[in-house]
């Protein structure tokens, strides 16, 4: 099994921690290594190291060499300028069938916590097994525990179970509100889309030319052609390019102890809170005060008579934010850095 770990994002929403020099990927969030490196020891438990690629962004090629010192640099997979999830899946089936490569592999994220591995690698030689058995693109789908605002999920065809077995997927539904999450989360057949995929080179390649003959093209240019294209291609996920579109895609409906760890609330899922609900790091004193999280870096904060907060505290800047507007962080770090630019 061939496995490609995606870290070439932002993290925009662990902003201030995760900055757009060392995102999220690169910080020690959810034990004493990093979640990329997390990512990897878990994979190199189970397969070897020639088999584990890195797909990442040119600023951050040194980052993942430093922090990732069994990666053979010939295993990196790097995308010139950051384009979104569709163009760096075209680089990917490009470097692949490049080699002569048209097995199935598996994509995943570098940033999530995942609680038991057996389980979780597991069920990616599943999927990886149905991609290989048909022509077809297999994704994992969680079995939800909560109404969850802040993932997109996967109905599958009929009633599902966690048996191991792929079922085919109606639609994927984008980000809901909470009162069509929880009518989500009680359905039989419906999962959240954790962003993890089993597909061969050729069936990307194939729903490219498809669906964005652009991005396809970039299968046969020369590595110079590609410096100098790559960063004039919108940017497009993958799951408006190919998945939203796809006709032949299958899900596996699983249970491992998953969480996205993409925003600040999802430390409280991780870590335990004081008696007052307050998940804390740093020199921070509470008064008054419950169910928040504050973060300080290198400050003495104080916090009184406040509830429900997102506080954090870095060199690199301040947010202060009801926990029910986390995810509104990420626009409105990019209207701050618009600001910025204005300033100047």
């Amino acid at each position: 099994m061939k496995v490609v770990i995606m870290a070439g994002g932002k993290g925009n929403r662990f902003w201030p921690r995760s900055t757009e020099e060392v995102p999220k990927q690169f910080l020690a969030l959810t034990s004493n290594d990093t979640m990329l490196q997390e990512t990897y020891q878990r994979f190199l438990r189970w397969i070897p190291a020639a088999d584990i690629y890195v797909a990442t962004v040119q600023k951050y090629t040194q980052l993942v060499l430093e922090q990732l010192k069994e990666l053979d640099s010939r295993q990196l997979i790097v995308e010139p300028e950051q384009r979104d999830t569709a163009p760096c899946m075209a680089l990917i089936a490009r470097h692949f069938l490049h080699e002569g490569q048209d097995e199935p592999f598996v994509t995943v994220p570098s940033d999530q916590y995942i609680g038991d591995d057996e389980a979780y690698i597991q069920a990616l030689q599943q999927a990886v097994e149905a991609a290989r058995q048909e022509d077809v693109i297999v994704t994992l789908g969680i079995v939800p525990t909560r109404p969850e605002t802040g993932y997109g999920y996967i109905e599958a065809i009929g009633k599902a179970q966690d048996d191991g077995r792929a079922y085919r997927v109606k639609r994927f539904i984008e980000k809901p509100d909470l009162e069509k999450a929880i009518k989500l989360v009680n359905m039989t057949n419906v999962y959240w889309n954790c962003g993890i995929f089993a597909w061969r080179p050729s069936t990307i390649a194939a729903y490219l030319k498809q669906f964005e003959p652009d991005m396809w093209r970039l299968l046969s240019l020369s590595d110079e052609q590609l410096e100098q294209l790559y960063p004039l291609l919108p940017k497009v996920s993958v799951d408006y390019a190919i998945l939203e579109k796809a006709d032949l895609i299958y899900c596996i409906p699983v249970r491992f102890g998953w969480d996205d760890v993409g925003t600040w609330t999802a430390l409280t899922r991780l870590y335990p809170s004081d008696e007052q609900g307050n998940l804390i790091s740093g020199t921070v004193h509470v008064l008054r005060a419950g169910d928040n999280i504050v973060f300080s870096e290198k400050r003495k904060t104080l916090v009184i008579g406040v509830t429900d907060l997102i506080i954090v505290s870095t060199p690199e800047g301040l947010l202060v934010c009801p926990k029910s507007d986390e995810q509104a962080i990420k626009q409105g770090l990019l209207e701050l850095e618009q600001m910025g630019t204005q300033e100047e």
